[in-house]
């Protein structure tokens, strides 16, 4: 809604390097065979989903996943190029989209299968196979309702995927359920091919497992929260020794400056009342850009000019206000770190999610249109 008119009162810097890296770092850990398929879903985790493709094609990448055929088609109607495998279901309404744009749809079941082959235009399928999440794919077990699905009329049935659900740790319980998944899908996979099932390309592996599982292998790793330079917590990441690099920094322009003297009420519901006299200033971005509520009232900080600036009163829709007492010089056009680097500091996703009682996936993917985004 707002990509065209976006300005820079709030912005949204994508490093290539950073992004490079990542994308080096994990292609050098890729199994044998297999290949980056990067989840560029949910507007690329909040970093600007053509933007940053752009940027993943210039650098060799040519096949990803998204959820919805809307941002597959987006994708495309920006010139992006190469495979594009949308993950999640697709109405019939929108069915037209996945010929039109060139799209590769999932199989969600074998009914929806059958639902794709009744359209008729000779749709692009790849089959997801239910190993234990039991969340979209039809059940392992059914191999005969699988094998049909090969010679259905108005498909073009090119691969065949599950998704790991405790690929996140690599001891215990966990270990056992991912590898028991690993097992039935590949045990699948070759019961279909010896039945002359033509699986062009069968994969498993997601960021946690081809960071813990990379042996399971197949001919994609479908990479989303590592390549952005994160895991979904800090104890994930203080148990890892992988390099990764954030590729984002967002940040937001204040907008005015204020003296505060003691007793005055701020924001909404009066929740911070001036213990002293102070200086607060008014930051244009909100919680409809991304900075999650959770952290009114001092809970959380933003960086300005290489200091903390604690969030003062309850975070706004579209503005939020902060204590800049004890920091020179702040003026109106100064740009606020809401995540990122200034100066010798820094806040990362890991520290919003952490504060917030979430994952870093979440916070990123949160992040707002409003915001100009741009690579640097």
């Amino acid at each position: 809604m707002y990509k065209d008119r976006a300005s820079e009162r709030t912005v949204i810097e994508l490093s290539r390097d950073a992004l490079a890296h990542n994308v080096k770092l994990l292609s050098d850990m890729l199994p044998e065979g297999c290949r980056l398929m990067p989840a560029v879903k949910a507007n690329a985790y909040g970093h600007g989903a053509i933007l940053l493709s752009k940027e993943l094609n210039r650098l060799g990448i040519d096949a990803f996943c998204v959820a919805s055929a809307n941002e597959g088609d987006e994708l495309r109607r920006n010139g992006i190029t190469g495979d594009i495998l949308v993950l999640g279901y697709t109405p019939e309404s929108d069915f037209h989209l996945l010929s039109e744009a060139d799209l590769i749809q999932t199989a969600v079941c074998a009914d929806y299968a059958k639902q794709l082959s009744s359209f008729g235009e000779n749709i692009k399928v790849h089959i997801g196979i239910d190993t234990g999440m039991h969340r979209l794919g039809e059940s392992s077990e059914n191999i005969d309702q699988i094998a049909e699905l090969f010679s259905l009329p108005g498909i073009r049935v090119e691969g065949v995927y599950s998704h790991l659900s405790a690929s996140d740790s690599k001891s215990g319980e966990c270990r056992q359920f991912t590898l028991m998944q690993g097992k039935a899908f590949w045990d699948c996979v070759n019961i279909l091919k010896n039945r002359g099932c033509d699986i062009k390309s069968a994969h498993i592996l997601s960021s946690y497992g081809l960071l813990n599982y990379p042996e399971l292998g197949g001919a994609y790793a479908r990479v989303g929260i590592a390549l952005y330079g994160y895991l979904e917590t800090g104890e994930h990441a203080a148990e890892s020794d992988l390099d990764l690099i954030p590729v984002l920094t967002f940040k937001s322009q204040i907008a005015t400056v204020k003296d505060l003297k003691p007793g005055d009420k701020v924001g909404y519901g009066c929740r911070h009342v001036a213990e002293k006299a102070g200086k607060m200033a008014v930051i244009a971005a909100g919680f409809a850009d991304g900075l999650p509520r959770a952290l009114s009232c001092k809970r959380g900080s933003v960086l300005v000019r290489g200091k903390k600036a604690p969030i003062i009163g309850n975070i706004c829709m579209d503005q939020t206000i902060i204590d800049v007492t004890g920091i020179d010089d702040v003026k109106p056009g100064d740009y606020a770190v809401i995540m990122g680097k200034s100066g010798d500091l820094e806040i990362t996703a890991y520290d919003l999610a952490e504060l917030t009682d979430s994952i870093t996936n979440e916070v990123l993917s949160r992040l707002g249109d409003r915001a100009l985004r741009r690579l640097k």
